[in-house]
């Protein structure tokens, strides 16, 4: 068994109650930079997460609890997801571009540019049922070298992009934002939950079928540090990342509990077999742990 330390769980709502899950969270891997973007391959039984300064991808195989480089370099890579036909879709800092690694393990570019400009630096991103991409750009791997390289933003803005499934047309669907960062449909993919970690929030939005966003009222306000990557459980619960751990929300905004980790998270991810193992990427290391709930929506 890995490495493992105390899993400490705090109830904040009764709400929370009973869900816990293992005593210990159990270290897969450490000695990163900044580790981030876990994704998990159900067919597979890896989990693919980023070290962003290194510059590489990395591969957990849950059968053997091996970790190896699964691509290097590999463009400054942040945040990751598994698209429906289970394929690698990747935030690439240091070409400024959504990619997805095909089987054959070729590179497609999705997005790099919006009218013409190139992107600052993708960051998160989540496929909808129709198969559009929707990703966050904010300028940290144009602020400076650590985590791509240091440029001007070509935009001018941070702002929120949609990839249409047909066309491959990329559409600004938010540009409000400071720094927006991880991002998270609904269940039934009506609203979509996105972090600003400048302003230390989330935002709550509504979408149309057509792929349209209206609101945006705050959620949520982080309490510690500053919210990062998000996922939902099969209870609409909204879990963040947090400076102390991982917060977890109602569907009304209230914060229920709290997974306390002794490192500052940056994202998350369920997966395993039942899809209630939940991953923890966190600052150097990758946690996991067994909880009571499951993956609310694919992947």
């Amino acid at each position: 068994m890995s490495e493992v330390i105390e899993a400490r769980f705090e109830v904040l709502d009764e709400r929370f109650a009973g869900y816990g899950g293992d005593a210990y969270l159990a270290r897969l891997h450490t000695g990163g930079r900044w580790l981030e973007g876990p994704a998990y391959f159900a067919a597979g039984r890896y989990l693919v997460f980023s070290d962003i300064p290194n510059n590489q991808l990395l591969r957990w195989d849950e059968t053997t609890g091996a970790v190896g480089v699964f691509r290097a370099p590999a463009g400054y890579a942040n945040g990751n997801t598994v698209d429906r036909r289970g394929r690698l879709v990747t935030c690439e800092h240091g070409g400024r571009r959504v990619t997805r690694t095909e089987p054959d393990g070729s590179v497609t570019v999705l997005a790099d540019r919006y009218q013409g400009k190139r992107l600052n630096s993708p960051n998160d991103v989540v496929e909808r049922a129709d198969g559009s991409i929707w990703f966050t750009d904010p300028s940290y791997g144009i602020d400076s070298d650590y985590e791509g390289y240091h440029s001007e933003s070509e935009i001018g803005a941070c702002n929120v992009y949609r990839v249409d499934p047909a066309s491959g047309a990329v559409r600004l669907v938010a540009g409000d934002f400071v720094r927006p960062n991880g991002l998270a449909f609904s269940l039934d993919e009506r609203r979509l939950y996105i972090v600003d970690t400048r302003e230390k929030h989330v935002r709550l939005f509504d979408v149309t079928d057509a792929g349209d966003l209206s609101g945006g009222d705050v959620f949520a306000p982080c309490t510690a540090g500053s919210f990062d990557g998000m996922r939902l459980d099969h209870r609409g619960n909204v879990w963040i990342s947090a400076h102390d751990g991982v917060h977890v929300f109602a569907p009304d905004g209230t914060l229920i509990g709290k997974l306390l980790v002794p490192e500052v998270v940056s994202n998350l991810a369920f997966g395993g077999p039942r899809r209630n193992d939940l991953f923890i990427t966190a600052t150097s290391t990758v946690y996991t742990l067994r909880v009571n709930v499951a993956a609310g929506r694919y992947p």
